[in-house]
């Protein structure tokens, strides 16, 4: 699976199928609407959840209750070309920079105190959105995201799936990654309705956004100086097996930040739907650690 996937699953688990009590609704975004999942207002402020690429709001879905029940209001979002989220044909139209104005939009229309979340190539996205307006934000969690541009493994499949998408579009890229997890037990024990679900979910990127997310992947700078240089509290955290960016550059980036930073064991790079209770746990106690003049 590429980032933002999830490959991890157990077959008595649901995941992003996880019955939970958020409404469908959207948010206006800079280039048309942004399908989102809504609990409702909630009596401590607002969490805002983004997802990774090819990923959506239904990744945070084993969150959504227990966050609301601790007192917020939880609204995760599928960003421009994923999913229900209608996208533009343009590459360029799906940039960090152009991706973290439909943040602001979002989080303009929510109750303060605003906390941002971004998973994986969502964290960079929620960092840009940081770095553009820190004033709008009382805190930034990036789960499974790293300081730079992503590499390894998962980034060399981006390279090689490039020229599919080309020569045969969205299906022929989801045909290639199925045909390679036909070997990989680890996707072979996702229950059949999750792996229905994320056919149809990958089935639905916009082409465009998936070749504009993965090149803004990639091609992203360092820039945790300039995020520890707004002074918003930021949280680091990540499956103590993270597969995407490394734990060690994980660790290095929050002592870079001098933010705090929690390692979830038995998770992978999907800690939400992985391990969903120690993250509410881990996500609860920092959210509260937000001194009141900050969150304010």
């Amino acid at each position: 699976m590429l980032p933002g996937g999830s490959e991890h699953s157990a077959p008595d688990d649901l995941r992003q199928l996880t019955p939970h009590g958020a409404a469908a609704t959207t948010f206006a975004g800079g280039t048309g609407p942004l399908a989102a999942l809504d609990s409702g207002p909630g009596p401590r402020g607002s969490v805002l959840l983004v997802p990774g690429y090819t990923g959506s709001k239904e990744d945070f879905a084993p969150l959504l209750d227990p966050l609301a029940d601790a007192g917020w209001r939880v609204v995760a979002i599928d960003q421009r070309g994923q999913l229900a989220s209608p996208g533009p044909d343009d590459p360029a139209a799906y940039s960090v920079d152009e991706l973290a104005a439909d943040l602001l939009r979002v989080a303009a229309e929510l109750t303060s105190p605003v906390h941002l979340l971004g998973h994986s190539f969502g964290g960079l996205v929620a960092r840009a959105a940081v770095l553009a307006d820190p004033g709008r934000f009382a805190s930034l969690t990036l789960l499974g995201s790293g300081p730079v541009g992503l590499t390894g493994p998962r980034a060399d499949l981006l390279a090689h799936l490039a020229p599919l998408l080309d020569a045969g579009g969205v299906p022929l890229v989801h045909h290639t990654l199925e045909q390679l997890a036909v070997a990989d037990p680890r996707a072979q024990a996702v229950p059949p309705a999750v792996r229905d679900f994320l056919a149809r979910r990958f089935l639905a990127n916009a082409a465009a956004g998936l070749s504009g997310m993965a090149a803004a992947m990639t091609d992203e700078p360092d820039r945790v100086a300039e995020l520890a240089a707004t002074g918003v509290p930021v949280l680091v955290a990540h499956g103590a097996d993270d597969d995407a960016w490394t734990p060690a550059a994980q660790e290095d980036m929050a002592h870079r930040l001098g933010a705090r930073h929690e390692v979830l064991a038995g998770a992978v790079h999907s800690p939400a739907i992985e391990q969903p209770a120690a993250t509410v746990a881990v996500l609860t106690s920092f959210w509260s650690s937000v001194p009141a003049e900050v969150r304010a």
